[in-house]
């Protein structure tokens, strides 16, 4: 435009508008076509943390349980390894009782008894 000239007004035609109109669609249609991939690929990754993590939790729970119960056996897991403990005394005081029925049994069913003792 030069100094001094008429300056000319514009008139919007009736497409320009609906040419926006499609432009604007167009642009929503493509956010929701990004969108809605990401949204579906969110929610399939959360719902397998979400499985995996209870199987943590299972698998932890059950862990604990068969320490325990092994600890009632005395059955001990380290991270050396696995170590038995040994009942010392019941134990002991059981196979001294068995053994000691047991010879007295084989005494008495031999044919020569030895002498019985008295205090």
């Amino acid at each position: 435009m030069a100094w001094g000239s008429k300056s000319q007004t514009v008139e919007a035609k009736p497409s320009t508008f609906r040419h926006l109109a499609n432009v604007s669609a167009t642009a929503s249609f493509l956010l929701s076509s990004q969108l809605l991939p990401l949204l579906i690929l969110l929610a399939v990754l959360g719902g397998g943390a979400f499985v995996g993590y209870q199987i943590y939790l299972g698998v932890a729970k059950i862990r604990t349980n068969a320490e325990q119960h092994m600890k009632k056996k005395n059955v001990v897991f380290t991270k050396d390894g696995l170590k038995v403990g040994v009942k010392h005394v019941e134990q002991e005081r059981y196979v001294d009782a068995t053994q000691s029925w047991v010879v007295k049994a084989w005494n008495m069913g031999s044919a020569n008894p030895p002498a019985v003792k008295r205090k």
